[in-house]
């Protein structure tokens, strides 16, 4: 079994910064990609960010020149830094990651969520 645990939501300013961290633990052999979703109030889940196992990224047009997805492989951790937030950032951000568990399984792993609240 493999869990994944945020840290690092919160209230913040517009204009403000936040980081967010994923850290996976359990049963892991190797991880692939891992991504940041996110989803407000009346919306769909949307991808945000993602860094693959060769450290490529990609972002959602919204979050470029903004947002930072960094990973450190030795902890199987993902960062998000966040800056020059926006209103419309407010959601909650989930992280995903693609494991190879220790059976040699390919599992798609969720965390539970941390919420991003952007207001003055």
């Amino acid at each position: 079994q493999v869990q994944l645990v945020e840290s690092g939501g919160g209230l913040v300013q517009p204009g403000g910064s936040l980081r967010l961290s994923c850290a996976a633990s359990g049963s892991i052999f190797s991880i692939g990609a891992m991504e940041w979703y996110r989803q407000a109030p009346g919306n769909q889940r949307e991808l945000v960010a993602g860094i693959h196992i060769g450290g490529s990224t990609n972002y959602a047009d919204s979050v470029k020149g903004r947002f930072t997805i960094s990973r450190d492989n030795a902890k199987n951790t993902v960062y998000l830094q966040m800056n020059s937030l926006k209103p419309e950032d407010t959601a909650v951000y989930y992280c995903k990651m693609a494991v190879v568990t220790r059976d040699l399984a390919y599992v798609d792993y969720w965390a539970k969520g941390t919420l991003v609240t952007v207001s003055s």
